[in-house]
């Protein structure tokens, strides 16, 4: 029979001030391949502490805000806002919030025949530890995780597992070194790519980047390769064609305006990026509205 849970699991510590969870089946039926069975949002009581020697389903846990130290296994870490920890059946697990800086957590449980495959494609091995920048990234998908599941509709537990789909692409996305890890890198990586989200409109190649963030431009094409998985003209090309898109997109625009706006030297070249991009010419691109 499937069990559907009525009351808190005893897995659940009770030292929080408030808490927002969800309850699928905590069953699956034999054979599923990957399903959420729960989640939510834990307002941690300064007195928090949990010690669990395993744990029936695989987790991805989230630190919003507080601070606090986690044991997995034999290795010790400090929590704070952005560290996102996995664990599963036979991995131990001690929490401690601290007092003064009570932990706001949030978390999914999983299991089914594919989670240990699922959990290790994204890079987030039970019992491994990793964070992601900036520390509030993922928040709004756990939120929407939250309320899919707590609709009780016919459609939470699919949405939830596609939800969950989105968070291991989106952790892959927004992870970051751990402190003290290439942190001087990330963070030159971040000014970096900060300053072309400020100034694409009149930034035009590789170089001119480079000499105005004073990097290197082999440099810059590494930091980009390795903490963005594209080239740094590729990210300046992508932020102005949506910025393109967005202006073709109000009455009257004309694409030679456009075009000159976002430097480009002509219309020509600008519409073969656009099509680059979109797949589209932006005189197609207009027709669509």
């Amino acid at each position: 029979m499937k069990r559907k849970a009525t009351t808190t699991p005893d897995f659940f510590s009770a030292q929080v001030s408030s808490a927002r969870r969800f309850y699928l089946n905590l069953q699956p039926p034999p054979g599923t391949k990957l399903a959420v069975v729960c989640g939510g949002v834990e307002h941690c009581a300064p007195n928090y502490e949990i010690r669990r020697e395993t744990f029936p389903f695989y987790s991805i846990e989230y630190v919003a805000r507080g601070e606090g130290s986690l044991k997995l296994g034999r290795r010790t870490h400090e929590l704070r806002p952005g560290i996102v920890f996995a664990y599963g059946p036979g991995i131990p697990q001690h929490i401690v919030a601290n007092p003064h800086k009570p932990l706001v957590k949030y978390f999914v449980d999983f299991a089914g025949t594919q989670s240990a495959q699922w959990i290790k494609s994204n890079d987030l091995a039970p019992g491994k530890v990793s964070e992601v920048f900036p520390p509030n990234e993922i928040q709004p998908l756990f939120d929407e995780l939250i309320r899919s599941g707590q609709r009780g509709t016919r459609h939470s537990p699919e949405l939830c597992r596609q939800l969950l789909g989105c968070l291991g692409i989106k952790l892959q996305e927004a992870r970051a070194p751990l402190k003290g890890v290439e942190s001087a890198a990330f963070a030159t990586f971040q000014a970096c790519r900060q300053f072309v989200q400020e100034h694409y409109p009149r930034l035009r190649t590789l170089e001119q980047i480079a000499k105005e963030c004073h990097v290197d431009t082999a440099y810059l094409c590494r930091l980009f390769r390795r903490y963005d998985h594209q080239s740094p003209y590729l990210f300046l090309t992508r932020l102005k064609m949506n910025a393109a898109a967005e202006q073709l997109e109000q009455p009257g625009a004309l694409v030679k305006n456009v075009a000159t706006e976002l430097g480009f030297a002509n219309p020509f070249h600008f519409s073969r990026v656009f099509k680059s991009v979109f797949g589209i010419s932006p005189d197609a691109f207009r027709g669509l509205r």
